[in-house]
């Protein structure tokens, strides 16, 4: 990996939404800790969604934005259970991050050794193509990117 973290073990920052592809990423960003005795980072981020923040829609009361973040948090807890097999969940913290999670995933991996995404190509021609989040992080990580498709053979090994 960069030579960036020259203090400790080898860190990877991995963003997790649930979809097939981000299950991949955090799947491949534990084996690949492992290999390097090094820590995974799992990242969720969460926003309010624009719909209840215009259109003069009431304001949102604290606590109902800690509902959202709440729900961020039991989602990846429940993610990282499905994925992380027991024995290596000692590697992987879990962050919850409000805002957009392109701009989440780079203040995470502000250090790290590497940033590890899904893509979110669609089927077909859309494949090739890399979604705006996976974009946004090629082009303003701080350390390299690693992007993943979803499923596959190796991610079931």
């Amino acid at each position: 990996m960069s030579a960036i973290s020259t203090k400790g073990a080898p860190r990877i920052v991995v963003g997790v939404d649930g979809s097939p592809s981000s299950r991949a990423a955090l799947r491949w960003a534990v084996r690949q800790a492992k290999f390097m005795s090094g820590t995974v980072d799992a990242v969720i981020a969460w926003q309010i969604p624009m719909v209840l923040q215009s259109y003069g829609w009431a304001p949102i009361y604290v606590e109902e934005e800690g509902n959202f973040r709440e729900d961020a948090r039991k989602r990846i807890d429940a993610l990282i259970g499905e994925v992380v097999e027991q024995a290596d969940s000692r590697r992987v913290r879990s962050l919850v991050i409000k805002g957009h999670a392109a701009e989440a995933l780079i203040e995470a991996a502000e250090g790290a050794d590497l940033l590890v995404v899904g893509s979110s190509g669609r089927g077909g021609f859309a494949e090739a193509l890399l979604g705006s989040v996976s974009q946004h992080c090629v082009h303003h990580a701080p350390c390299p990117v690693l992007i993943m498709r979803g499923e596959s053979d190796l991610d079931a090994s």
